[in-house]
């Protein structure tokens, strides 16, 4: 592990997140919404990945062939998320949740709270693609947990992908509407979305382990913080409470798995 190589990558990702940041919060002054946000958080992990990998590269401490792999598997995920956010929340106005979030703040502390807080979550998540841009190549017996990364992240996204499919699904039926979404990967987790976020981001850190060193192995913190987040924070916990007085939900609840898939119960 190179850690003079470490601290260009991840000088060089924070300062890739912070003209991201500034250049959103433009954007949602413009459209005077502040759920814009949304649309960079995985576009903005694809950056430092891109970033990551050039800098490890050009100061010739990383491996070129992992740091390719990983700065594809984030391309990949954050340009569908993008996508799938553009397409669902357009025309929908402003997120009840940043409402929530800015109420009874300024104009510098609520773009600080949004802005600022995204950005710093998408460095500290990211740490993993960091450090392996500064870490060895992947060797020998690493090279299996490369492959069980890749995997992982394999599942993981198919895990979100055909969730939100079958869901965009279910709510475009006008016969559906008020009803719980209980088919499909719904049926063993009450969040299959969610879950396979979590999923991508443990393949991620175990692409980024194979590089054999202490100097990634830290780094399990961050998919560790993103899993509890999406199960405990904002993610799972967030929805359920907003579900909770939903006709059929408590059945939902009682026979369906709350994270980790499971077969259904009768």
């Amino acid at each position: 592990m190179d850690w003079s190589t470490f601290a260009a990558v991840t000088l060089a990702s924070i300062a890739t997140l912070a003209v991201l940041q500034l250049s959103t919060w433009a954007w949602s002054r413009r459209a005077g919404a502040w759920a814009v946000v949304d649309v960079v958080w995985g576009p903005g992990f694809a950056l430092v990945g891109l970033v990551s990998a050039g800098v490890g590269v050009v100061l010739g401490s990383g491996s070129g062939m992992r740091s390719l792999i990983l700065a594809a598997l984030v391309c990949l995920w954050g340009g569908r998320l993008s996508w799938h956010i553009v397409t669902r929340s357009r025309g929908a106005g402003e997120d009840p949740r940043y409402e929530d979030l800015t109420s009874g703040l300024g104009p510098l502390r609520a773009s600080l709270k949004v802005f600022g807080l995204q950005g710093a979550l998408q460095w500290l998540i990211s740490l993993p693609l960091q450090a392996s841009a500064a870490a060895g190549p992947t060797r020998g017996p690493w090279t299996i947990v490369l492959i069980v990364g890749v995997v992982v992240f394999a599942v993981g996204l198919a895990f979100e992908s055909v969730g939100d499919a079958q869901l965009a699904a279910f709510k475009a039926d006008p016969e559906r509407r008020g009803e719980v979404m209980d088919r499909g990967l719904w049926a063993w987790t009450r969040h299959p979305n969610y879950f396979g976020d979590a999923c991508l981001w443990w393949g991620m850190f175990l692409v980024a382990l194979s590089a054999g060193t202490w100097g990634v192995a830290w780094t399990i913190a961050s998919p560790a913080l993103m899993t509890h987040l999406l199960r405990n924070v904002s993610g799972a916990e967030l929805l359920e409470e907003s579900m909770s007085n939903r006709p059929g939900f408590r059945e939902y609840r009682q026979r369906t798995a709350y994270f980790f898939p499971r077969p259904p119960q009768r």
